[in-house]
């Protein structure tokens, strides 16, 4: 997940270390367009040469415009081609079961469910702990990313929550907790 409380450079090591098969959702909804556009066009660059893919949060038209491989956000889009052979994907963000329903009737191949853990990012929100996140994630009939808080030596514990990986922000970034 972009934050655009992080440099471009932050963020641009940040993508280089994913791996393979990994995916970079480009959020930056407060930066101008401009330069909204010129950060996807080396993001794009970048989770190609790594074998990554790019989703846009926002709007589907916009991601699909932009050539992204998908979009992150509560928003059914309409069915289209994207005339490549990767798959167009869909992922929606998830706090509770009521989203939980909304995103798979929205089409959501895969949903992030959090805050796992408290987060910078989002200071005042009640983190779910083990227990609510594995109850989502269970009901979950898509795969559930984990996220909130959630840092490299996380993976086995998400896996075992039900998550089938994790996302982050400052947990890839390099930033520590003073």
């Amino acid at each position: 997940m972009t934050d655009e409380r992080l440099s471009e450079a932050q963020l641009l090591r940040a993508v280089a270390r994913l791996p393979r098969g990994s995916a970079v959702v480009l959020r930056h909804h407060a930066t101008a367009q401009t330069a909204r556009l010129a950060l996807f066009d080396r993001l794009r660059t970048l989770t190609l040469r790594r074998g990554c893919r790019l989703l846009v949060a926002g709007e589907p038209a916009v991601a699909r415009a932009l050539g992204a491989d998908g979009y992150h956000g509560r928003v059914k889009p309409s069915r289209f081609s994207t005339g490549r052979e990767r798959p167009w994907l869909h992922s929606a963000p998830v706090h509770d079961q009521r989203e939980l329903r909304a995103a798979v009737r929205a089409g959501a191949d895969a949903v992030l469910i959090s805050p796992l853990f408290a987060t910078r990012s989002h200071p005042g929100a009640r983190p779910l702990g083990a227990v609510r996140f594995a109850a989502l994630a269970r009901r979950s009939p898509v795969p559930v990313i984990a996220l909130g808080g959630v840092r490299p030596h996380h993976a086995a514990l998400v896996r075992h929550l039900g998550a089938h990986g994790f996302a982050a922000i400052d947990g890839l970034s390099g930033y520590r907790r003073r």
